[in-house]
């Protein structure tokens, strides 16, 4: 089996979550061998949180879990996308369907894509 390259990046690799069905990037974070390990076992995404130095299951507080459908790993070995079925409809911690919300457009930022929740009632 492909293993990534923890040792190369200094333990924690990027992993980055796509939708499975629509391909829409919902977030990147960080995983290390820990949090790789967790998520082959339980089929749920697991991260590694760099600011609470912690093991993450996703949506482990929220609900808004990602179930694994698929894993690639890239050419180096030192990148993930996690192909994912997003329950509960959001992966943002703020409330939207992506953590990629924000988009600059004609030197404008504007919202592109939907808040599902409202942070205050599920993180209190």
């Amino acid at each position: 089996m492909i293993k990534p390259d923890f040792e190369k990046m200094n333990g924690l690799i990027p992993a980055i979550a796509q939708d499975a069905e629509t391909g829409e990037v919902l977030m990147m974070a960080y995983m290390n061998e820990e949090a790789w390990n967790k998520t082959l076992e339980t089929g749920d995404a697991h991260y590694w949180s760099r600011s609470r130095n912690t093991l993450w299951h996703k949506g482990g507080t929220s609900g808004h879990v990602q179930k694994i459908k698929s894993i690639r790993i890239d050419c180096d070995d030192d990148t993930l996308v996690l192909l994912i079925d997003q329950i509960g409809g959001a992966a943002c911690h703020k409330g939207y369907r992506s953590c990629f919300f924000r988009e600059l457009k004609d030197g404008e930022t504007i919202e592109c894509s939907p808040i599902v929740f409202d942070p205050k009632e599920v993180y209190k």
